[in-house]
């Protein structure tokens, strides 16, 4: 059985965008400029319109527009999760963020990623890798976040951070590429 390409890129695999992906990438895109312009709506109204686009938005969860992502229906919210203003996240695979896990404005998550052979990335395919985030995490505004990076229950990410790697629960990592920092 040939796999399409949602199938692949939710697998993690080289998949190419096609007119079935451009057309979600689309509805997407519609949906973002509804909820952005949801700015002076009620909480409860924001929420309602988050679970009409996000694979699973906890009891509380809050992000504050404007707000940006690929599809929306691979990112999941645990309760309490807050999202400051202008976050991005780039979601062709599962992003999972736990339960009152802060992050600040301008952070973007990002699980796409291209091949590091040249040749190939000229083709235009591309994969991604999963990213996810514990619960009781803070991360600082203006940090990135790479594919495939796993931070781990009550992590703090500095400001400004790159993370490259992993980041193991209960440690502070700051700076570009983030390392862990003393506290």
């Amino acid at each position: 059985m040939n796999k399409t390409e949602k199938q692949k890129m939710l697998a993690g695999e080289l998949y190419r965008t096609d007119e079935e992906l451009g057309a979600e990438q689309a509805a997407a895109k519609a949906w973002m400029v509804r909820y952005n312009a949801a700015l002076a709506s009620p909480v409860a109204e924001r929420h309602t319109l988050l679970r009409e686009r996000l694979a699973r938005v906890g009891k509380g969860a809050v992000i504050r527009p404007p707000f940006h992502c690929d599809y929306g229906y691979n990112i999941s919210l645990g309760d309490g999760v807050f999202l400051n203003f202008n976050c991005i996240i780039l979601d062709v695979v599962e992003v999972v963020i736990g339960n009152g896990t802060q992050i600040g404005p301008a952070v973007q998550i990002y699980t796409a990623d291209h091949p590091r052979d040249a040749e190939t990335r000229k083709t235009g395919l591309e994969f991604g890798r999963p990213v996810r985030i514990g619960s009781d995490v803070w991360i600082g505004g203006g940090a990135i976040i790479l594919p495939g990076v796993t931070i781990g229950d009550g992590a703090v990410i500095g400001a400004g951070s790159v993370v490259t790697r992993d980041v193991a629960a209960g440690v502070t990592v700051a700076g570009n590429p983030a390392r862990p920092r003393q506290v």
